[in-house]
């Protein structure tokens, strides 16, 4: 009998090595290695793989209309998928413990089940009764939604097999397992064989299937990244759950935008969506308050404005304080040492604090004008005026710089009413008439520029 072979695989990036190391050896993390007993390879190793061959085909004898889409009847989840979800499809969704996953696809269970398609929902993390109680506290009792407590793979196949689902959603992959593999639940060897499984049953039996996916402590999605690969569709859903909002965003999209989102607002009756979400994002905002700037946010193919709250107090210890909330921490100090050598604001001895109100997670460079300007406005004690916006990117030598889809943040401004804009000079060409004459373009070359004309 030939001997058992031990390997080390990473949780993170899936890297196999015959020994333990401190360090993996594909993605350099340290103490991400896991004892894991290697596979032998069969003549039949997934169970949903269907027999035969597959046969090579002419790219132009292939016809792109066979998709078929799924609507969720809810406008902003559609749009973000592509004008619905792809019949056989197979997603990811990821996201913190809390912060909806579970209540945002009993929803979508039942707007699928509401057009005589029937839905297997596997919730392996709870009973049914658990998963029940969600349902009715949403309002959800359609009889073509079937709960399935079960963690053993071969017992779902055979539930699928029997059922015929036209949707499963499983609940989630870091907690099915394969009896026939040595390894724990939500290891490598596990999460890659499962993903691999439903990702046969997706594409063979042409199943739309939904994953459930956890997400590490840095806010990454758990698992080798093997798991990103296979799926079809990679949704991330964030969000402070002290705060209403939820953002849903696009990571990998096979066949739609990979750049969209979708807000929610958590409310006693489920996730509904904002289709105005500069509205509620401002609806809470103070004018005529030090240390408030407003921003046209973009995130894929819509632009919704954002209330930058700063605030710059004095302290009386060494090392100040540098905190921001919803912004990049390693950008806050760029903008800070810019905002010291290039303007000669001296906050070396001030604590600062940035945050985007809301609750939202933004990255976009476009912002850093109005980062500059809250913290100036706190600093100086001068309120940004009221109809105001600051739109650029900030270089390190103060310089502001050209951004892109100009013309779609501020048809959102002028929507809100704001009649002036501090823009890149760059972006004054080509924006149409019909836009100047809403609203009053205030170009810019450097970041004092805006300062002195804003504050002073």
């Amino acid at each position: 009998m030939s001997k058992t072979k031990i390997v080390w695989a990473c949780r993170e990036c899936g890297h196999t090595q015959p020994k333990w190391t401190g360090s993996c050896g594909g993605c350099q993390n340290w103490n991400s290695l896991l004892e894991e007993v290697s596979l032998e390879e069969k003549k039949v190793r997934f169970e949903s793989k269907k027999p035969g061959a597959a046969k090579a085909v002419r790219i132009k004898d292939i016809g792109t209309n066979e998709f078929k889409r799924l609507s969720t009847k809810m406008g902003e989840l559609d749009r973000v998928f592509g004008n619905g979800i792809v019949e056989g499809s197979l997603v990811l969704v990821a996201g913190e413990p809390g912060v909806g996953k579970s209540t945002l696809l009993l929803q979508i269970a039942n707007a699928i089940a509401g057009q005589g398609l029937n839905v297997l929902y596997v919730c392996g993390e709870e009973s049914v009764e658990q998963t029940s109680l969600r349902a009715q506290r949403l309002s959800i009792d359609h009889p073509n939604i079937y709960l399935l407590n079960e963690t053993n793979f071969s017992a779902i196949k055979a539930q699928i097999d029997q059922l015929n689902p036209d949707v499963v959603i499983v609940d989630s992959v870091q907690i099915v397992y394969k009896s026939e593999l040595p390894s724990s639940p939500g290891s490598v060897v596990q999460v890659r064989e499962i993903a691999t499984e439903f990702m046969h049953i997706a594409k063979g039996q042409g199943i739309t299937t939904f994953l459930v996916g956890h997400v590490t402590k840095s806010g990454e999605i758990a698992g080798p990244r093997v798991l990103e690969h296979i799926v079809d569709t990679v949704l991330d859903f964030e969000g402070d759950r002290q705060h209403g909002f939820r953002l849903l965003r696009v990571i990998k999209n096979r066949f739609g935008p990979t750049d969209e989102i979708a807000i929610f607002q958590m409310k006693e009756g489920g996730l509904s969506e904002v289709v105005n979400p500069s509205q509620a994002f401002l609806q809470e905002r103070m004018k005529e308050i030090s240390g408030s700037a407003i921003v046209p946010g973009l995130e894929g193919a819509r632009s919704f404005l954002l209330e930058i709250q700063a605030l710059v107090t004095t302290t009386a210890f060494p090392t100040p304080s540098r905190r921001s909330a919803g912004i990049d921490q390693n950008r806050l100090a760029l903008l800070l040492a810019v905002l010291e050598k290039r303007v000669g604001y001296t906050l070396h001895h001030c604590d600062v604090f940035v945050a985007l109100a809301g609750g939202l997670k933004i990255v976009e460079p476009a912002i850093d004008l109005g980062i500059l300007l809250a913290i100036a406005s706190s600093f100086s004690n001068r309120p940004i005026p009221a109809d105001v916006i600051a739109i650029g990117e900030v270089g390190l030598g103060g310089e502001v710089r050209g951004v892109s889809r100009i013309e779609t943040r501020l048809k959102e401004s002028i929507h809100m009413g704001f009649k002036r804009c501090i823009l890149p000079k760059k972006n004054l060409k080509g924006i149409s008439s019909s836009l100047t004459e809403k609203i009053e373009l205030i170009g810019i070359d450097l970041v004092d520029e805006a300062i002195q004309k804003i504050l002073h």
